[in-house]
């Protein structure tokens, strides 16, 4: 599939080209993704986030690492950032920003590391598509954790998306078809996933990890660190 989100990033960055990102969903008009906010430094990152990285300890793989702000900060922390990214113009970016180890390639198939942290922010546990996708994800991340390790991420609860229509009837609600749209082209459709907390956490339950919600903001969105059942 086309790179768009990469292709935003990278002539953010290295033109002066200021095109517009959009995301299509099945709620509604296109929104604007602003590029600028993936390069955003940690003043300006929202409370949210800011929560997430200071809860990061040990070595971290920084999951979607995009531009690399986050990883960038993490840094400063004195941590041992990997950032990993499937987008190779993203990843030239982080390169170009100054993140250090930078590694190209699809979280489920990269392999051979153990990390004490993983770290998925911008509602980045979306990668899983669907619930069994969620399954799926937990347990690629056992492989990649150590034994007192955890994954923190953001996730949001779109029930409110639904109070005009209804809820489909044969999936869960926070699976989601989605598509970006950048310099007149657009990308294929592909699923995301919003989760919201309790279904999260019972999943999380079932594949042998404890969940504990440890922020929400008033946009029904949260943070969550999980951690491997003894």
């Amino acid at each position: 599939m086309i790179d768009l989100p990469g292709k935003a990033i990278h002539d953010f960055h290295f033109t002066e080209r200021r095109k517009k990102l959009f995301v299509h969903d099945e709620f509604g008009p296109k929104v604007e993704m602003p590029v600028s906010y993936y390069f955003r430094n940690f003043r300006k990152m929202p409370e949210l986030e800011r929560v997430a990285i200071e809860e990061c300890s040990g070595k971290v793989l920084d999951i979607g690492a995009a531009a690399g702000s986050h990883a960038l900060d993490l840094s400063k922390k004195g941590l041992d950032v990997t950032a990993l990214e499937i987008s190779p113009l993203a990843c030239e970016v982080m390169k170009d920003r100054g993140v250090a180890n930078v590694i190209c390639e699809d979280f489920f198939t990269f392999e051979g590391q153990k990390f004490d942290t993983l770290l998925l922010l911008m509602n980045g546990i979306g990668i899983s598509s669907t619930l069994e996708g969620f399954r799926e994800f937990l347990k690629k991340a056992s492989t990649l954790l150590n034994n007192d390790g955890k994954i923190v991420f953001d996730s949001c609860d779109i029930a409110y998306m639904y109070e005009d229509v209804l809820q489909p009837y044969n999936k869960y609600y926070g699976e989601i078809n989605t598509r970006y749209e950048f310099d007149q082209q657009l990308t294929d459709w592909f699923g995301w996933l919003y989760l919201d907390p309790e279904t999260m956490m019972v999943i999380a339950a079932e594949e042998g990890f404890h969940a504990e919600v440890i922020f929400e903001d008033d946009n029904d969105q949260y943070l969550a660190v999980l951690t491997k059942n003894a």
